[in-house]
C-alpha cells in the first residue's frame, strides 16, 4: 500500500512532531491509550472499521526515525478472538509549497478476522487511517506548535533584556525597602580583619615623651621633687593605634555592602 497526505506545515516542524510519541498516539484514529503508563504513549487498544464491521486490537506502536524518514512496526491481538495482525510502515517528509507531503508504504499480515476482507478492502481501510492521522497531526500543531531551537533561543534572548533600560541611580533614597543600615548582611567579626598595615617602626609616643624628660635629671629630682622649668615634661601627644583604623574600617565595609545590596534589588525591580 501507498499513500501520499499533505500536512501545511514545514517539513522541520512536522520531523519534530513525528518524534513526539504523546503526540502522535493522539493523532491515531481509533486508539484508546492503555492505562498502565509503563507501557508507553503508543500501546492500547485499537478499533478498526471495515466492511460494516468492527475489530477491537489489542497492541502497540513504535516509531523511529531513519534518517530523514520514520518507521513504524506495529503489532496487536484480537481482543475477542485469536487473531492477530502486524504492520510495517515508512514515512517519508517531502517539502512542498505550503506544507510537507507525507509519502507512506507499508504492508499489513493479518489472521483472523481482518483476513476474511479482501486486500482492496483493506488498503482503502488503511488509507482512511492516514488521512485522518493528518488531519489531527494538523490540527494538534495548530493548537500546540512544537518547540524549535529558534523558539528557545528568542526566548532566551527576550528574558535577558537591555542593560541600557536601567537608570542611573543617583540618590539612595530612591531605592525602596532599605530604611535601616540592619538590612546589610552581617558583615561578620570585624576584629578577624587582617591587619590593616605597617604603622612604622617609629616607638610609642609615650615612650619617646619619657625619654626626653629623663635627660639630664638628677636622682632627686627624679626621685622626690615635681619637675619644673625647663625639666617640666612636654604633654604627650594624643595616642595613635590601630583602634583608629578599625573604627573607620567598619562603616567602609558596611557601605560597600550597602552598596551592592542597592545594586542588587534595582537589577531586580527592574526586570
Amino acid at each position: 500500500m501507498e499513500h501520499e497526505v499533505f500536512v501545511p506545515f514545514p517539513v522541520d516542524t512536522v520531523r519534530l512532531a513525528l518524534t513526539e510519541s504523546d503526540r502522535v498516539a493522539r493523532c491515531v484514529p481509533g486508539l484508546q491509550q492503555d492505562a498502565d503508563e509503563t507501557a508507553g504513549p503508543l500501546a492500547g487498544r485499537l478499533r478498526l472499521r471495515i466492511g460494516g464491521s468492527t475489530i477491537t486490537y489489542r497492541g502497540s506502536l513504535r516509531i523511529a526515525a531513519r534518517g530523514g524518514d520514520f518507521e513504524a512496526q506495529g503489532e496487536g491481538t484480537e481482543a475477542r478472538g485469536g487473531g492477530s495482525v502486524k504492520l510495517a510502515l515508512t514515512v517519508g517528509l517531502k517539502a512542498v509549497a505550503g506544507g510537507t507531503v507525507l509519502i507512506c508504504s507499508g504492508a499489513v499480515r493479518s489472521e483472523g478476522r481482518l483476513a476474511e476482507f479482501d486486500e482492496e478492502a483493506a488498503a482503502t481501510v488503511g488509507r482512511r487511517m492516514l488521512d485522518r492521522f493528518g488531519a489531527a497531526l494538523a490540527a494538534g500543531l495548530e493548537s500546540d506548535p512544537v518547540v524549535t531551537l529558534d523558539d528557545v533561543e528568542e526566548v532566551a534572548v527576550d528574558d535577558v533584556g537591555d542593560l541600557d533600560d536601567i537608570d542611573d541611580v543617583d540618590d539612595i533614597a530612591d531605592v525602596e525597602d532599605i530604611e535601616d543600615i540592619e538590612d546589610v548582611a552581617e558583615v561578620g567579626d570585624l576584629s578577624d580583619l587582617d591587619e590593616l598595615g605597617d604603622l612604622g617602626d617609629e616607638p610609642p609616643a609615650e615612650a619617646a615623651h619619657a625619654r626626653r624628660t629623663m635627660i639630664g635629671r638628677s636622682t632627686e629630682e627624679v626621685d622626690h621633687a615635681p619637675p619644673r622649668g625647663r625639666y617640666a615634661p612636654v604633654p604627650a601627644p594624643d595616642t595613635v593605634s590601630s583602634g583608629i583604623a578599625l573604627r573607620w574600617a567598619a562603616p567602609a565595609a558596611a557601605v560597600v555592602i550597602a552598596s551592592a545590596v542597592v545594586v542588587s534589588r534595582v537589577l531586580r525591580r527592574r526586570k
